[in-house]
C-alpha cells in the first residue's frame, strides 16, 4: 500500500474514529446541558483538573473495558459476538469516500484529499450503510430476548423503509450535477449561482445591477427540499432520537442491544456517534459545498496568493483552508443533529413509518419530477 493511502487510512482511524467520535459524546452532554440550563458532565478529573468535562469520554472507555462481557443463556454466541462489529464497521468504512479536500498539484505530484474516489462514491455509501441493518437484526435475534427481538424487528423495518426515501431524495442532486462522484460534486459547487439567472430562461436579459447578486452553487440551493428529506432519512437510518423507536427505553428497555455489556455495548454506542460524523460529512459534501469556500474558488486562492508568495506555498495554504472549511461545515452539521436530537420528542413507531411512506416518499418522487421539468425548461 502506498504511503499516501496509509496516511489517509490513519487519518480516518485516528482523527475520525478515535478522535472525533469520543468527543461527540462530550458534545452531546454539554449541548444538552446548555439547552436545559445545566452544567453538564464535569465530574471526571485528574488531580482536580476536569478540562471542561473532556475527561468523561476517557472515563467511559475505561469503564466499558473493565466491565464484564456477558453472553445471555440460550443466545447464539457467534452471532451475538459478530453483531456489534457488523454495526460499527460500515460507519467507519463509509467515511473512506468522503473528500475533506480537493485535488492539488505540487509540481509533478498530485494529491487527492480522499482515501478512495470511485465514480460511484455516493452509491457506495448507500450500499455500505445498508449493511449496518444486519448488525441490529442479528443483535436482536441472537440475544434470546423478546425485547431485543422486538427492537431488532423495529430497526430492520425502519432502516429498510427509509433507505427507499434516502436514495430517492438525492436523485435530484444526481440530475443537477450529473455525477455520482463526490469530488466532482464538490468541484461543481466551487462556483457561484446567479440568483436572477432564471430571467434568461424566459427570453429576457439580466440587468447589470442584478447580475452580481449570486449565491454559492451549493446543492442546498438547487435542492432545498432534497436537503431536508435526505437529512431526515439519514437520521432515521442512524436510529437516533427522535427516530429511536428500536431503542425505546420506555417500551423495550434498551431494544436490540439490551443483552450487551462491556466493549460490545460500547461498539453499538460508538457506531451511532461515528454515523453522526458520516451523516455530517455526506450532507456537507453534497449539499453544503464540501471543502469549497463560498465566493472564493480554488483557482482564485492559488492564483491570488501565488502571485506574490509562490504557487507551492499558495497550494499548501489552499489545502489548509479547504480542510478547515470542511471541518467547520462538519461541526455545524453535527451541532444541528444534536440540536434536533434534544429538541424533538421521540416519535411513536407508527409515526416513524407514516412519515416515511406517506410523507417523505411521495415528496421525494414529486421532487424528482419537478427537478426534471425545471431542467428541461432551463436546458431545453
Amino acid at each position: 500500500m502506498p504511503i499516501e493511502e496509509i496516511c489517509k487510512t490513519l487519518f480516518i482511524i485516528l482523527v475520525i474514529v478515535a478522535g472525533l467520535a469520543p468527543i461527540i459524546t462530550w458534545i452531546e452532554r454539554k449541548q444538552s446541558a446548555l439547552m436545559q440550563d445545566r452544567i453538564g458532565a464535569n465530574r471526571a478529573d485528574i488531580g482536580g483538573i476536569t478540562v471542561l468535562g473532556l475527561l468523561h469520554p476517557m472515563a467511559d472507555v475505561l469503564k466499558l473495558m473493565t466491565k464484564e462481557d456477558v453472553v445471555p443463556q440460550g443466545a447464539n454466541r457467534m452471532m451475538h459476538m459478530l453483531a456489534p462489529l457488523i454495526a460499527a464497521l460500515p460507519a467507519i468504512i463509509a467515511f473512506g469516500v468522503i473528500p475533506w479536500g480537493g485535488i492539488y498539484s505540487f509540481g509533478d505530484t498530485t494529491i487527492k484529499m480522499v482515501a478512495a474516489d470511485p465514480d460511484w462514491g455516493l452509491l457506495y455509501i448507500f450500499a455500505i450503510g445498508s449493511i449496518a441493518t444486519y448488525g441490529a437484526i442479528m443483535a436482536g435475534w441472537a440475544s434470546n430476548n423478546n425485547w431485543s427481538l422486538l427492537g431488532g424487528l423495529r430497526a430492520s423495518a425502519q432502516m429498510i423503509s427509509y433507505e427507499v426515501t434516502l436514495g430517492l431524495s438525492v436523485v435530484g442532486i444526481f440530475m443537477v450535477f450529473e455525477t455520482l462522484k463526490l469530488t466532482d460534486m464538490v468541484m461543481a459547487q466551487d462556483t457561484t449561482l446567479r440568483v436572477f439567472g432564471f430571467i434568461e430562461v424566459f427570453g429576457g436579459t439580466v440587468p447589470a445591477f442584478l447580475d452580481w447578486v449570486r449565491l454559492p452553487a451549493w446543492g442546498i440551493f438547487y435542492q432545498p427540499l432534497g436537503f431536508v428529506m435526505f437529512l431526515t432519512a439519514m437520521m432515521a437510518e442512524n436510529k437516533r432520537p427522535p427516530f429511536d423507536a428500536p431503542e425505546g427505553e420506555s417500551e423495550l428497555i434498551a431494544g436490540y442491544f439490551l443483552e450487551y455489556s462491556g466493549m460490545r455495548f460500547g461498539l453499538f454506542y460508538m457506531s451511532e456517534f461515528i454515523e453522526v460524523i458520516v451523516i455530517a460529512g455526506v450532507v456537507s459534501t453534497i449539499f453544503l459545498g464540501g471543502w469549497a469556500i463560498p465566493f472564493l474558488d480554488q483557482a482564485t486562492i492559488i492564483g491570488g496568493i501565488g502571485s506574490f508568495m509562490g504557487e507551492g506555498f499558495a497550494t499548501g495554504l489552499c489545502v489548509i483552508l479547504h480542510f478547515m472549511t470542511f471541518m467547520l461545515k462538519l461541526i455545524v452539521m453535527i451541532w444541528l443533529q444534536m440540536l434536533l436530537r434534544w429538541t424533538l420528542p421521540r416519535f411513536r413507531y407508527d409515526q416513524v413509518m407514516n412519515l416515511c411512506w406517506k410523507g417523505l416518499l411521495p415528496l421525494s418522487i414529486a421532487n424528482i419530477l419537478i427537478t426534471g421539468a425545471v431542467m428541461l425548461l432551463v436546458r431545453g
